[in-house]
């Protein structure tokens, strides 16, 4: 049986797809019933791989729809397939052009197909996202307070924040209610929740913002996350490692419970970090290893199913 690709380029109005190698292509309005028309659409099809750009939010109707069809679906950094285009020369940008050079992408380099996010756990990690939201927004409000002197304003501002702290808090109770009814999520969540220093709501995040937890291997959820040192050595060149792409978003949750692991509660990752810091490294540096660390250790306890201990290895 043919091996077939299908790349498509979504905006906001419209879902331009290209099939190879039978070299076909069709648009379909970026709409609910023009969504489900062209999953059964491919279904029909059985395409060996799908590969769709991440577009600030506008794939995710189709991924999830694709992933529920059973079909293999791969959602990869625009980045990605704009370098493999001009690496074949591709320079002219179209909706039509795009969705060509996502297929070739698809047929060439073949990312590899990941289970998306079902419709639920989607609404609890789009309530997460919400939820940093408004505590930045509260963040905000709690600093403009400190520089307000007319008492108008200052109960405006406090009126505001204490809407945000409800908001907050009926957003706590949902997600912990949700969690609480799911067997698999709520296993996953104590578990994550075990290791000194990450609090149930550090685990939120987690859970629905890292689904690949659990699933991949301890490099590549590293590199997924973007805790990873890569190497910057070419010729007589040695150069500094740093960390580069990643779950920016994860990153973010973890660096207050890892800071605060390494220096209060938890014993393993303190002993790790002063080590490094004796052996010359910066904070940053030691700290950013702790999180890789983290993480790692996070991946083979839901792997093995195991809480955390002192001696987990």
């Amino acid at each position: 049986m043919q091996q077939s690709f299908v790349g498509i380029d979504i905006s906001k109005n419209s879902l331009d797809v290209h099939v190879l190698p039978e070299d076909t292509s069709y648009s379909f309005a970026n709409e609910p019933q023009k969504v489900k028309a062209l999953t059964r659409k491919l279904k029909k099809l059985k395409p060996t791989l799908i590969v769709m750009e991440a577009t600030g939010g506008y794939e995710i109707s189709l991924a999830v729809q694709l992933s529920a069809a059973k079909l293999n679906t791969a959602v990869v950094n625009p980045r990605q397939v704009r370098d493999y285009a001009r690496a074949i020369g591709k320079l002219a940008k179209t909706d039509a052009v795009d969705a060509y050079v996502i297929a070739r992408f698809a047929q060439d380099v073949r990312p590899e197909a990941r289970e998306q996010l079902t419709l639920k756990e989607l609404q609890l990690k789009e309530l997460v996202m919400r939820r940093q939201q408004l505590i930045d927004m509260r963040s905000a409000e709690k600093n403009r307070m400190t520089r307000a002197y007319t008492p108008q304003v200052l109960q405006g501002i406090q009126k505001h924040i204490s809407e945000l702290s409800a908001c907050i808090a009926d957003i706590d109770e949902q997600l912990h209610n949700d969690i609480r009814n799911n067997p698999t999520w709520n296993q996953k969540l104590e578990i994550i929740a075990s290791v000194p220093g990450i609090g149930h709501t550090t685990a939120h995040g987690i859970l629905f913002c890292l689904p690949e937890l659990g699933i991949l291997n301890r490099r590549q959820i590293a590199a997924l996350v973007g805790v990873a040192p890569m190497n910057r050595d070419s010729g007589m060149m040695r150069g500094r490692r740093t960390i580069a792409g990643g779950r920016a978003v994860v990153r973010r949750m973890l660096h207050m419970p890892t800071l605060s692991a390494v220096t209060r509660w938890n014993k393993r990752l303190k002993t790790f970090y002063y080590h490094l810091r004796q052996q010359g490294k910066k904070h940053s540096v030691a700290l950013t290893a702790c999180m890789r660390k983290l993480v790692i250790m996070l991946n083979s306890m839901l792997k093995k199913n195991q809480p955390y201990s002192e001696n987990y290895c």
